[in-house]
C-alpha cells in the first residue's frame, strides 16, 4: 500500500534510512535491508526482498514507521490528559509543567526537545503534542505515572476518554 507524501514535506530516501522535513519538524526512520523503500511520483513504496517471516514482519513495521514519520512532520501528534481530584491542578511554567496532585510538594515535569505542552482553561486538562509519535506517547505515560488513576475514587491523571474501572469500598459487617 503506497504512502502518500503530504504537501509541504520533503523526503529523502537513503540506503538504510528515510529522512523527512516538514512544517512541524524533521526526523529520520531507519529500516533493515530486508525491505526496499523507493519513491515513485508523490508516493513512497515499501517492498520486501523475500517472502520469509522476518521480511514480512519488517515490511509492515517499516511501512507503519514511515507513515507515522510523514504524519508527524506534516500535522503532528497530540495526546490529551486530564487531572481528576479535589485540588488537583496543572500549570504551564517556563520549561515544563507544574503538577499539584495531592503530594506535599508540587511535581515539576521538565521540557523535552520536540514536545510542547498546552494547558486548557480551568487548569484540569492539558495536552502533549509533537512530531514524534513515540516521544509524545512516552512523555504522556511518564506524566500519567506521577499519579495514575486509582480505582476507588478515580482520582489521578488519566488520558481524556480513558475508562477507569471503579471498585466498591469497604463495607461494615455485623
Amino acid at each position: 500500500m503506497p504512502i502518500a507524501i503530504p504537501a509541504g514535506v520533503e523526503v529523502k530516501i537513503h540506503a538504510d534510512y528515510v529522512e523527512a522535513k516538514g512544517p512541524k519538524g524533521a526526523d529520520i526512520v531507519e529500516f533493515l535491508p530486508l525491505v526496499k523503500v523507493e519513491q515513485k511520483d508523490n508516493d513512497i513504496l515499501v517492498n520486501r526482498n523475500s517472502d520469509e517471516k522476518d521480511a514480512r514482519a519488517t515490511h509492515g513495521l517499516t511501512r507503519a514507521l514511515i507513515n507515522n514519520l510523514l504524519t508527524g512532520v506534516s500535522t503532528g501528534f497530540k495526546r490529551e490528559l486530564e487531572v481528576i481530584g479535589t485540588g488537583y491542578t496543572v500549570m504551564a511554567q517556563k520549561g515544563g509543567l507544574l503538577l499539584n496532585v495531592g503530594f506535599s510538594h508540587p511535581v515539576f515535569i521538565g521540557a523535552v526537545d520536540g514536545i510542547d505542552y498546552a494547558v486548557e482553561k480551568g487548569n484540569t486538562s492539558f495536552s502533549v503534542s509533537g512530531f514524534n509519535k513515540y516521544m509524545v506517547g512516552e512523555v504522556s505515560a511518564k506524566i500519567r505515572s506521577v499519579r495514575p488513576p486509582e480505582p476507588f475514587k478515580g482520582k489521578g491523571i488519566r488520558y481524556k476518554g480513558e475508562y477507569v474501572r471503579r471498585k466498591a469500598g469497604k463495607t461494615v459487617g455485623k
